[in-house]
C-alpha cells in the first residue's frame, strides 16, 4: 500500500495556503492539477513523487512532493515536504 494524503490537507500543511479553505477553494475551481490532470476533489490523494500545478498571484507554481507529513509545522518544516519546481522570477 501506497500511503498517501489529502490535496487540500498537504497544500495546508506545506504552507502553500494560508487556509485549507483557500485550498478547497481553489480546487473547486478546477485550478489545482495533479499529475497533469485537474484535481476532481479536495480528498484526492496526493502521494510522494507527484507533482502539483496552481496559480499563486499572476503565475503558475508547480511544486514536487517530496514529503506528505503529519502536520501544519513551521515554514522550515513545511518547505521540506515539496520541491518548488519553478522558483520565482526577479522582479
Amino acid at each position: 500500500m501506497n500511503p498517501g494524503l489529502r490535496v487540500d490537507k498537504w497544500l495546508f500543511f506545506t504552507r502553500l495556503f494560508k487556509t485549507r479553505g483557500q485550498a478547497v477553494a481553489l480546487i473547486e475551481a478546477g485550478a489545482v492539477w495533479l499529475n497533469g490532470r485537474p484535481v476532481a476533489k479536495p480528498a484526492q490523494v496526493v502521494k510522494i513523487g507527484d507533482a502539483l500545478i496552481f496559480p499563486t498571484g499572476k503565475r503558475l507554481r508547480r511544486v514536487t512532493v517530496l514529503a506528505l507529513g503529519l502536520r501544519r509545522g513551521p515554514a522550515p518544516e513545511a518547505q521540506g515536504l515539496y520541491r518548488d519546481e519553478q522558483p520565482p522570477r526577479p522582479d
